[in-house]
Formats: structure tokens, sequence, C-alpha cells
């Protein structure tokens, strides 16, 4: 307005000021979506797939230009996951999976090096590490086959269940571009249409969100993942990491005591455990599913919202952390988890998150380590490596031989039967298409009985306070996921973030189960 003022007779600003309004009415008006080549997006919810149950489709543009253009987004601290902690270690095989699968990583008495990262998700890298959150608990094992990456988090479940909403998701948990300040109203205008978020949400809003340090909290893989045994019998798992140290976090006034003497708690504890040889400890448990189980959930269990209520946890082995790295750049700034990282024995699910993720991990290590991301010594394999790949920045390798291509008779490289994938079947038409079975509220519902009355009301006060400044039709929403979820839950924080509790009952009564 002041510009507007400043310019011409009264005549001219009557017109800029007529013009100003008529692009403040446009901005509001909703515009055509579209990719960067400027052809509209058909689709920007469901990534397309081979069928109701199968994988994701390579062709689909607008989910592999979104995922690239968002790995790219940061030079070059990660886009996520930027706070990081990191320590070696062992894991050795107490339970031998061979009866489910041929990775030698599970084979009896197993020992194998692993490396793990754990990390605040959302915030910077030099956040404090008291912010809200989910953390991550990524592990690197370098196994007799090549290495392999389990990359999860703390919590059981994810936000979102297709990764064509992967930069939106954290596009909306990140600060304000325009101001570089966090803004709860921003992330509850995106969940506000994200209805199987709810449980995943009472997860980050409860004490969970702000545990107390790395050694005492779990791990968890979210996925569903393959296994194949020597037979070729498929088997669907899920990968729990269960902390020997017991589970600790703080709760809102603990956060504000400790992040006032030490915004690094969670590193310090870590390293100082390790560095006095109180090394910690946890058992590796995996929930296994026949492929013929998945149809009989009333949910998708493929869907990385969901847990597996019911389904036994079967124990595995036992990872011990036992050495900090030597230099925090060249270990845990430098290693590069991804779930592409797979062994013959283990394979990705048609989890369509994880379908994703196995792209878009491993593109954004190549983006901020470059082509030979995988020479580093962190992230190099104990077995070698042999194929054609060659060149590229910072090439460290000692290729000697002119064969730099396969098949060759003048240097044969085989291709063992046993590396290869397992075979799915699919039926159907490529689609663009939620997914079958949602049940968004549940598991909230039962997450959040399963509480203590002091758990309960710290998440109440923690949900409704960050609810309170978001916009009013965002926030009823949001308020009638919780109330669906349970509605002792629901009214709770509909009474901290000041909603009107008939206006979310009725709004409640409109969602399906």
């Amino acid at each position: 307005m002041t510009m507007i003022i400043g310019l011409g007779t009264l005549s001219q600003r009557r017109v800029l000021g007529a013009l100003a309004a008529s692009m403040l009415s446009l901005s509001v008006q909703a515009a055509t979506l579209t990719r960067d080549n400027g052809a509209a997006v058909g689709d920007n919810q469901n990534s397309q797939t081979a069928g109701a149950t199968g994988p994701v489709l390579l062709q689909d543009v607008q989910l592999i230009q979104k995922l690239q253009r968002f790995d790219r987004e940061r030079i070059p601290e990660r886009v996520v996951h930027a706070r990081g902690t990191g320590a070696h270690g062992s894991f050795t095989v107490t339970d031998s999976l061979s009866d489910l699968t041929k990775a030698k990583v599970f084979a009896a008495g197993q020992v194998t090096p692993v490396f793990v990262r754990f990390s605040a998700v959302v915030h910077g890298n030099h956040s404090p590490e008291t912010l809200r959150d989910p953390r991550g608990f990524a592990t690197k094992f370098y196994t007799a086959e090549g290495n392999w990456d389990l990359v999860g988090n703390n919590f059981p479940t994810f936000f979102i269940r297709d990764a064509i909403k992967f930069p939106d998701m954290v596009h909306a948990f990140k600060p304000d571009p325009r101001t570089n300040l966090d803004d709860d109203s921003r992330r509850f205008d995106f969940f506000s249409h994200v209805p199987e978020a709810t449980r995943t949400l009472t997860e980050l809003y409860s004490n969970s969100g702000t545990p107390a340090s790395y050694r005492e909290m779990d791990g968890n893989g979210v996925h569903a993942y393959k296994l194949v045994n020597a037979k070729g019998e498929v088997h669907y798992v899920k990968f729990h990491w269960k902390s020997l140290q017991g589970i600790n976090n703080l709760d809102p006034k603990q956060v504000v005591q400790v992040q006032g003497r030490d915004y690094s708690h969670m590193t310090h504890d870590l390293v100082t455990h390790i560095n006095k040889g109180d090394f910690p400890k946890w058992d590796l448990y995996v929930q296994v599913l026949k492929p013929e189980d998945l149809a009989k959930f009333d949910f998708d269990p493929l869907d990385a919202t969901k847990i597996w209520p019911g389904v036994p946890e079967r124990k595995v082995g036992q990872m011990v952390l036992n050495r900090n790295p030597a230099n925090v750049f060249q270990e845990t700034e430098q290693v590069a988890m991804a779930p592409a990282n797979l062994v013959p024995g283990i394979e990705p699910s048609e989890d369509r998150l994880l379908q994703g993720r196995v792209f878009s991990y491993a593109d954004t290590q190549l983006y901020r380590l470059g082509a030979n991301v995988l020479q580093l010594p962190i992230n190099a394999p104990k077995v070698a490596v042999n194929n054609g790949n060659q060149d590229g920045a910072m090439n460290i390798g000692s290729t000697s031989t002119g064969v730099n291509y396969q098949p060759s008779r003048l240097m044969p490289r085989e291709e063992p039967q046993g590396a290869r994938y397992s075979q799915l079947a699919l039926s159907g038409s490529t689609q663009q298409a939620k997914i079958q079975r949602e049940q968004n509220f549940k598991q909230a519902g039962d997450l959040y009985r399963s509480f203590s009355q002091k758990e309960r009301q710290d998440l109440i006060e923690s949900f409704g306070g960050s609810l309170a400044t978001t916009d009013d039709e965002s926030k009823h929403i949001i308020l009638s996921f919780l109330y669906k979820a349970d509605p002792e839950y629901g009214t709770g924080v509909t009474k901290v973030a000041k909603g009107d509790l008939a206006r979310v009952k009725a709004l409640a009564a409109k969602l399906s189960d």
C-alpha cells in the first residue's frame, strides 16, 4: 500500500489499487496444479500402481519429479534427519531366521558390524534436541553379502501412506518460507486433509515426541518388508528394536528445564555412556505375516500408518553400540542410509511409501555426496564391489580392468539366480486411487487409551496448545479426527484448543471408521 500511495496521480493510484485488489482476489482462486514443464497434474494424492495392491510404477512422472526436486532442496544439509548422532557396534543373531530368509545376516550365530545414526527428522542441524519431533533410527549392517540399511524411526507408524505426499508433508512441517519461523497452522492445514495421520500425530504430541535419550527409545522399520527363504517362499515382516535401557521420555515441564541447560542432551547422553563403557543395547524383533494373511485384516497391513496389533513378535538378536565415531563429519554426516541398500533375501513390500523411499533416499545421497558416495569408508561394503560403474566426481576406486560392461567373455560376471527378486502376481490396470482399507482412526484411539492418565493429559495439553493457533476450519477438522479416535481424547483437546465441541461432534459423525 505504501508503494501505491507514493506513485503518480490520484487516478493512477486508483488504477494500481484496483489492480492490486484484483491480484489479491485471483490469489485465492483455485489454479491448475502442474508439473515443472507446465503440464497439468491429474492426481497429486495417489501414486500410480500396478493394480490395487501392486507396486508403484516408474512411469509416474509426477511422483518421480516431486521426489527428485524435493531431494535437491538443500545443500549440503539433509532436508530431513539433518541433526544426527552416530555410533558403531555389532548385531548378533540369537534366533536364526533361516526358515524365513536366505539373507546371511540372519543366519544362526552371525555377528555383523553396524553403524547406527539417530536423528531428529524435521529440525535443522543445530536445532535443540528437546524439540518435539519423530526420531530417526537408521542402521547400516555391513553384511557378508553387501550392505543392508534398515532406515526407520522411534515411532512404529508414519504420517502418510503414499510417497507422493512426502514433499508436501515435510514442507508443512518446515518453517514458513516467508519468515523462517515455525507455524503450527501450516502443518494443521495440511493434516486436516490427511486423516490417516491421526495415530502418528497422537504419538508425536504425546511425550514420545520428546525422548529423554537415544538409548531410552525403541526403533522401528515402520514399513513391511518381504523376507524370501532358500525355497523362494515369501513372508511379510516388520522390524522392531526394543531398548534394553527401557523407555524414558520428557514431559512438557522437563523439556523446558532440559533445554535451558543443554540443547544437545541426547547426543551428550549417548557419547558419554559409550565413552565410559556403558554400552547401550537393543533386541531386534520381527512380526511375520504370510501373503495370504494380508487380506484378513480390516485395514491394509502394508499401509505405513498402521501397526500390526495381535501379530506375535519373534526375537531375532541383539545389537550393542560400543564405539563413538572418530570423526563426526566423515562418519555420522557422510553415512548414506537408503532403503534401496538391500541384500538377497530381503526385499521391499508393495507399501507405497516404501516404494518411493527406495528411490528417494538413494537419490538424495547421490545428490548430497556425489556419484561415488558408496566408496566413502563409512558407506563402503566389507565385500568386493564388482560392476561396470565408473568415473564421476571423487572416485577413489582402483579399477584396472578394461571391461567396464557386462556380459563379457573376457571378464565374466555371474548373475546368481538366488539374487533375483521374488515374483509377485499382478492383476487389473494401472491406477491412481486410495488404498481400499483405510481405517484411519481406530489405532489412534487404541494408542490414546494405552497411555496413563498423566500421559493422556500431557498429550491433550501439548496437542491442544499447538492446535489453538491454526485456522478455524482446519482446527475443527483435526479435532473431529481426534474425537472419532476417542471421544474423551477429542473432547479434551477441543477444550484446550478452544474449539466448538458441538461442531466437532457433527464433523466426526460424518467420518467413516
